[in-house]
């Protein structure tokens, strides 16, 4: 994928971006008590997922292929389109499901594709064995045989996966707020 100035710019705001349509879900939210739960327990899973990504993953300094890498070489975006499919739920809205569509459908190709880029151009070796793990939708069983390396609670935090596991606790603790108060 060839950066073009448009590509850089949702690249860099992807997140700025990210937090506004968080914003716009819980305005926009009709949510119910039954929605709110179903939708909790979606979002959990993925944070789950991203979760067990990041007790794995060495950014820049090593090819992360063990975990959820050998199943996804996303984990991490994987569980953002679980976590964003729990908020849609819980919102119960379809302006939110629209929202929600049109920003993953612009920014997750995007986003891979730089990732994908950066990764082929850092571990050219490794990551022609890390191509059998599919791109996105994990695959049933691991693609690749790697050694076993435990998850490290030391990479969770050094990751600051923390951040995504508080932003999405403010969505539901703010979605909750307006469940009691509508």
């Amino acid at each position: 994928m060839k950066r073009t100035k448009l590509k850089n710019t949702i690249y860099r705001w992807r997140v700025r971006i990210g937090s506004l349509a968080a914003a716009a879900a819980v305005i926009l939210a009709r949510p119910s008590f039954r929605s709110v739960i179903i939708g909790f327990i979606i979002s959990t899973i993925g944070l789950l997922l991203r979760t067990w990504a990041c007790g794995h993953i060495q950014k820049e300094t090593k090819l992360s292929m063990s975990g959820p890498y050998r199943y996804t070489r996303n984990p991490l975006y994987f569980g953002n389109l679980i976590i964003g499919t729990g908020v849609t739920t819980g919102a119960h809205s379809w302006w939110v499901f629209g929202i929600f569509c049109l920003y993953f459908f612009i920014f997750y190709p995007v986003i891979i594709g730089f990732e994908k880029q950066k990764m082929e151009r850092l571990f050219p070796s490794q990551y022609q064995t890390f191509k059998k793990v599919p791109l996105f939708i994990p695959a049933l069983r691991p693609r690749i045989s790697y050694k076993k390396e435990a998850f490290k609670w030391s990479l969770y935090l050094a990751n600051k996966e923390y951040r995504a596991f508080v932003g999405v606790m403010i969505f539901w603790a703010a979605l909750i707020i307006k469940t009691i108060i509508t």
